[in-house]
This record gives structure tokens, sequence and C-alpha cells, in this order.
């Protein structure tokens, strides 16, 4: 099995499903799956994909691994006794082959039982695309690509350069995940001093001695279209609620669901000062980065005191860039996932699926991210789109 632990995961998928089980235990949600890349025959794979998922669904989590997440600080100890009762159904997923050899991917069910689907079910994609695709990788190239990136980052730093790893979803595979990580906590080092600040997959977390790291995802404000109170209240909403479950813990606001701008006007005095920081994932980062430290000093808060993380599609040349840019101005962090993960040859030899599964409805109605990078909204309502954005007044 390429799944073989329900820890297999981003850490985001817990902190966010410990909301929905407090506070919105009753939503019904629909995600779908996407390629970016064209002309991708994933269809002919379909069997071994609903092999491998009817083999998550037999999974449930181990003693270890509830008594893991119970020593966190902040995961409660009534959302580990429901995880240890909890597995997958395979009813709510559905995997299909489309004649022009793409598949549709179908997850229809309460949000509670069908949010840890995602991430495994992408890793799941992804392992036996390449497994049957490049059966013989050249693991050569990888190896010294990543002593290069580790170079460059020992180069750059001025001690404070730390990058942590987001690439679970879009891995070669599983055993290759596990040497990155083994080969950067041995070359970066962990800790106060080191470069390595941790990953986002629990699993490796746990076996590594890694520090976990997450806050929230888009689905998590996109449902809050649908739950909030009013549409045009949904992000403050969003916030609020987190703000509610979490107590100041887990400070991190994500910024792109309907845009910068909005978010900036959303995210007042009162979040500047509460939340943490913000985390980057779609747009010109160094725009972005120049807006929230404008925006923060406009609300009397320090920028020194804040972090912004950037996570969207980094390399290690383009950390260094923002780094840089950044450093001695505020807190930073970087998430870099399909760089670290995925990184074993150029085209057309090797190409990195951009594969996504994103919500799309919750309690039957549609919902959606306006990001600042347009080729990654998904939205199946066209009418909506255009309500979500007059409602948040984007041109």
């Amino acid at each position: 099995m390429i799944i073989n632990s329900l820890l297999d995961t981003d850490l985001y998928k817990f902190t966010m499903m410990q909301v929905v089980l407090h506070q919105f235990p009753g939503a019904q949600v629909e995600y779908k799956f996407k390629c970016r890349n064209p002309g991708v025959d994933l269809a002919q794979h379909v069997a071994e994909i609903r092999e491998e998922i009817r083999g998550l669904c037999s999974l449930q989590f181990q003693d270890a691994e509830l008594a893991y997440l119970r020593s966190m600080r902040f995961i409660k100890s009534d959302f580990v006794d429901f995880l240890g009762l909890l597995k997958l159904n395979e009813k709510y997923i559905q995997v299909t082959p489309l004649p022009n050899g793409e598949i549709d991917i179908s997850i229809q069910g309460p949000w509670l039982h069908t949010i840890l689907f995602e991430i495994p079910v992408l890793a799941i994609v992804n392992e036996v695309y390449f497994r049957r695709t490049k059966a013989k990788p050249d693991l050569s190239i990888g190896r010294a690509r990543l002593a290069t990136k580790m170079e460059q980052l020992q180069f750059a730093s001025m001690g404070d350069l730390k990058i942590a790893d987001y690439g679970t979803r879009r891995r070669f595979s599983k055993e290759w995940h596990e040497e990155v990580l083994r080969v950067l906590v041995t070359g970066l080092k962990t800790g106060p001093s080191g470069q390595f600040a941790g990953t986002s997959n629990v699993l490796f977390a746990m076996k590594l001695g890694l520090i976990p790291l997450g806050t929230m995802a888009h689905e998590y404000l996109q449902a809050c279209q649908a739950l909030g109170p009013r549409l045009r209240d949904s992000q403050v909403y969003a916030f609020d609620r987190w703000a509610h479950e979490y107590r100041g813990d887990l400070g991190i606001a994500l910024s792109d669901v309907y845009g910068m701008s909005a978010f900036l006007r959303d995210f007042d005095m009162f979040f500047c000062k509460l939340f943490d920081g913000a985390r980057h994932d779609s747009g010109d980062p160094f725009a972005w980065g120049e807006r929230l430290i404008a925006h923060y000093r406009d609300n009397r808060v320090d920028p020194l005191t804040k972090t912004l993380i950037f996570s969207d599609g980094l390399t290690v040349p383009r950390t260094i860039e923002l780094y840089k840019q950044f450093r001695g101005r505020c807190q930073l962090a970087f998430g870099i996932g399909t760089n670290l993960t995925n990184d074993l040859g150029d085209p057309p030899d090797h190409v990195p699926l951009q594969i996504v599964i994103k919500m799309v409805r919750c309690n039957g109605q549609p919902v959606a991210k306006l990001s600042d990078t347009p080729s990654k909204n998904m939205c199946e309502d066209e009418k909506y789109l255009a309500y979500l954005r007059q409602v948040f007044e984007i041109v």
C-alpha cells in the first residue's frame, strides 16, 4: 500500500478537522479533482488508484499515533477520541475514467468524514502514475539537486533562513519523500540553530522527531461561504471561528481565498494583533509581502513581531530572493513542496503532476476561491463566481 498510516497527511487537515468537529459537525461538502497538466493519461491507472483508495479506507489510527496527536498542545482530547473511532468510508469517493484520458475524482459526504481524503488521494495518484511511467527513476539526479539546494541555502543564510517541507501531495513517492527529509535533517539540521524548520507531514514529523507545521487551508475559508451568516462576512467569520477554537494558537491566516485586497480589508487591527502572521499562496510574493508589511504598520503593529510565510511553488533560488528582500523587516518562514519532493529530472522526461482536489460545494451551495493567480480558481458555477467578485469588490 502507498498509504499505510492515516497520519501520512498534512497537519492542517487535523487542525481544520477539529474545528469541523466542534463547530460544523453537520456540514455536507463536495470536492473535485483537477490535473492542470495537459495531455496526461491518468485514466489507464484508475483500477490501481481505486485499489489503493480501498486500502486507505481500511486503515485506522493506531494507539501510538493517537498518543502523538494528543501530545500537541492545540489538539483536544475529545477530537483524538473521535479519531480513534474513525475509518474513511469508500462510499464517499468515486474515481471515474474519462474518454480523453483524464479522470474524475468526486468526494461527497459529511465534511467531518471526507476532509482526510484529499492529501493521501493526491499522493496515491502521484505515486501510481510515476511508478507506471518511471519504473526505474534516476534518483541520482534528485540527490545531486538536493545537495545543491542545501549548499545554496547554507551559503545565502545569515543564520535565520529556514525552510519547511510542504511536499506530501505531489511527492514522487513516499520512499523518496522520506529520503529527502532524512537528508535535510542531516544536512541543514533542525532546532533553533538549524535551517530545517519541520514538515507539514504528520507521520514523518512523528517518525523523524520533526516539528509538524500547518494551520488552515483554502477549503476552510471556502466552506464558511456557506456556513457563515452572510457571504460578505464569510472571511471575517472564518477567522473569528478559528480564533474561538484555538484562542490565539495556530495564528497564521491564509490570505488568498478572495485576493489580497479583500483580505486586507477584512484583516483589521483586531486580526492583525491577534494572528501571528499570514501565508502567501498565489500572486506576486514580493508585492504581497510589501503590502502586508505596510498594512501592519498602518494598523500600528510592528512587522518584526509577525511572520510572513511563503508557500506558492517555491524553489530554493526564489526562496533566497524573498529572504533577501524581507529579512530584518519581519519574521520569515518558507514552505517548499514539489521542488523538494519531486525534482528528479527535466521536461519532457520528467514533469511533476500539478494536481489538486478542491472543495466546490458546501451544504448544497457552490463555494470558490478567487485567487491572485487566476489559473488556481476552481468553481463549476460561473454565476456564483461573478456574484462572489461583486460581493468582495474584486475587479
